[in-house]
């Protein structure tokens, strides 16, 4: 949701002063508390916000409201950064091994959620079913088919590319979670963690030896 000047400023006073009325937020916004209704509306309507009334010995009932957990991700977060010095902590403290062992975790709980999404499915199949997980996981997923009937799948967005550049395992275990979904040959052919507009793979069917 984009959200409007409003409803940012909604969201910073809350963020800021926590469970505020619509009479409180309309004095300090100055703005009618029509227009605060309006855009609590919306933004309880998009799970930003959570209500409740409170009763008092004195006065009617009044509702607050307060921003939701779902609203956490409105804020600036360094969740890259503190993964970074985590796993340059285990590197240091217990080589390589110990981030590879984080990677390969990684991977194998991926592999597990993943799982029932590819069963029963030819390969197209697989690789549409992998574009759109990694597509509902911010990568900013596409998948085509090749005239050779190999398929090309591009992701656009990276969601660990900080961490990815600092840490070549993280590329690897991403190969390998694809390659382990799809049950095929999958080679790299573009790598943003080098400096490519996005990461590509190639997918083809396994050879029968």
């Amino acid at each position: 949701m984009r959200l409007s000047d409003s409803q940012e400023e909604i969201v910073r006073l809350l963020r800021r002063r926590g469970a505020m009325t619509v009479a409180d937020l309309s004095r300090a916004m100055g703005i009618s508390g029509v227009a605060v209704r309006q855009h609590l509306d919306s933004l309880e309507a998009e799970g930003l916000l959570d209500s409740r009334t409170e009763r008092r010995p004195i006065g009617r009932p009044r509702r607050l409201f307060r921003l939701s957990d779902a609203a956490d991700d409105l804020f600036p977060k360094n969740y890259s950064g503190l993964a970074q010095m985590i796993l340059e902590h285990l590197e240091a403290s217990g080589g390589a091994g110990q981030v590879e062992e984080i990677f390969s975790a990684r991977r194998l709980r991926l592999e597990g959620e993943f799982r029932p999404g590819v069963e029963g499915k030819d390969l197209e199949g697989r690789v549409a079913a992998v574009a759109e997980m990694q597509e509902q996981a911010g990568y900013m997923a596409e998948w085509q088919r090749g005239e050779d009937g190999s398929f090309l799948l591009r992701e656009h967005n990276c969601v660990i590319c900080k961490v990815a550049r600092r840490f070549p395992q993280a590329c690897a275990s991403e190969l390998l979670l694809i390659e382990s979904l799809t049950g095929a040959e999958v080679t790299r052919e573009q790598h943003m963690a080098a400096g490519d507009a996005a990461c590509s793979y190639r997918i083809r069917p396994r050879t029968v030896h």
